[in-house]
């Protein structure tokens, strides 16, 4: 019996001892963590940092264009003129630099190729120019028509041509085997001699102190002049002046066209007609904004007409030469030499001697200009279509490239080859539609043909 009640008191006794270091447990726990409830919120945490990641790889997916003013309006890609052999070295080389495209080698869903196709497009996108182009063209040939509404492009008593050059180091570069500055002063000097007597003209440079050195970076882009001032051309002091000009620094495409209203401030667009042409190699590389400043000057009671020349300019030269001419509802034309330069420059001959028989004969003498199959705006279809035959085969090459080194699959590959097909098809239509729109408007006065296209086209031109 007693040995009975011992084995009891013992059990008690323990029962006690275990509570207590339970206890103590407990404690000790909570010291280490006071809000025990934390270690669920940390796991709740966790989770939803997990879960916000794949939220953040929801694909920004955008829709390809549905309208030719949409095709237009996209960027040129950084590789729309890349080509590459079909040789192991090449197509290695071509894979490099398509890496960086989205991974879908992994059975990827239909919206992941869509978006790796949008990445690709991207990529190789053609600067493809649209009815704006057209539009513009036809605006600048009416130029002085009497018919015409919009003051800017109506003929004034005084004619001004400002060209503002780019003249920093990379103009120093050779092209079809002559230096640009060389073939653009050439070409520059050619114009002058075809203008009116009474018509004139102006030159201003910029980026032509300094070198391309870090160190003369605040000179450089500090530097423009008016070489010649805005007067009746003299070509003795216009040589002159061209010779000053040498090649050398950086690019301050702002501090130029700020300059050049200046220059213009006296030249009131209520008396006079005023032109303006940026000739430029690059993207400005000063840190400042170059189509604010242009878009200020197009506005200003100047009047200007505004064309841009990227004269052999890279990618990101062109997309911003083209965004300085699409503030200011102007051309921008590429050239790829001095004789494509010298063209393009002919255009403001013509209108300066259009501007000359208005002037010494009156409205009435004005002979009603008709759109005709051989002016520019037909050869620009061309080129449009081209592109488009040029941008479906390379992206085309590129994704067979990619399914045949095994970084798609056959069925993706499929996919993708479709979609590129019916995207181009599309882009080729759209095209051929409005080269049929400008052979209807064939023998129509330039006037009529502008006002049938900006009606149409009334909402993308405004």
């Amino acid at each position: 019996m007693n040995k009975c009640l011992n084995i009891l008191a013992f059990l008690v006794i323990s029962l006690f001892f275990l509570a207590g270091c339970n206890q103590d447990n407990e404690v000790n726990r909570n010291e280490n963590n006071p809000h025990p409830a934390d270690n669920v919120n940390e796991t709740n945490h966790q989770n939803n940092a997990e879960q916000k990641i794949e939220e953040n790889k929801v694909l920004k997916l955008e829709p390809l264009p549905s309208t030719y003013e949409e095709l237009a309006s996209r960027k040129m890609g950084e590789y729309h003129d890349f080509y590459f052999s079909l040789n192991s070295e090449e197509i290695q080389g071509m894979l490099d630099i398509f890496s960086t495209l989205p991974d879908v080698s992994n059975n990827p869903t239909d919206e992941e190729l869509d978006y790796f196709y949008q990445e690709i497009l991207a990529m190789v996108q053609e600067d493809f120019e649209g009815p704006e182009r057209a539009i513009r063209q036809l605006r600048f040939q009416s130029i002085g028509d009497p018919e015409i509404e919009d003051s800017r492009y109506q003929f004034k008593e005084n004619l001004n041509v400002v060209i503002i050059l780019d003249a920093s180091g990379s103009m120093a570069a050779t092209v079809n085997g002559q230096v640009k500055m060389n073939a653009a002063k050439a070409a520059i000097l050619k114009f002058v001699n075809e203008l009116p007597d009474e018509a004139n003209v102006g030159l201003r440079v910029f980026g032509h102190k300094g070198t391309g050195a870090y160190e003369d970076r605040e000179l450089s882009c500090q530097s423009s002049e008016m070489i010649i001032p805005i007067s009746t051309f003299n070509e003795t002091s216009f040589q002159s002046g061209l010779e000053l000009i040498k090649p050398s620094g950086w690019t301050p495409t702002e501090l130029a066209i700020r300059e050049a209203k200046k220059d213009l401030e006296k030249f009131d667009g209520s008396d006079n007609t005023n032109i303006v042409y940026l000739v430029g190699d690059g993207i400005s590389t000063c840190d400042d904004d170059p189509i604010k400043a242009a878009e200020e000057l197009f506005h200003s009671n100047i009047s200007p007409i505004i064309n841009v020349i990227g004269f052999d300019v890279d990618n990101e030269g062109q997309n911003q030469l083209k965004e300085i001419a699409n503030v200011t509802e102007g051309l921008y034309t590429h050239v790829s030499d001095g004789n494509e330069l010298s063209k393009e420059l002919s255009k403001v001959s013509d209108l300066a001697k259009t501007w000359e028989q208005w002037k010494t004969k009156g409205t009435q003498s004005l002979e009603y200009k008709k759109v005709n199959n051989t002016i520019d705006i037909f050869n620009y279809i061309t080129q449009e279509e081209s592109k488009a035959v040029d941008e479906k085969v390379r992206i085309d090459l590129i994704i067979t490239q990619f399914w045949q080194n095994e970084l798609m699959d056959r069925e993706s590959f499929q996919y993708l080859q479709d979609k590129n097909n019916q995207y181009h098809d599309w882009v080729i239509d759209k095209i051929r539609r409005f080269n049929q729109e400008l052979k209807e408007l064939n023998e129509k006065n330039y006037t009529e043909a502008l006002k049938i296209l900006e009606e149409k086209y009334e909402q993308n031109t405004q």
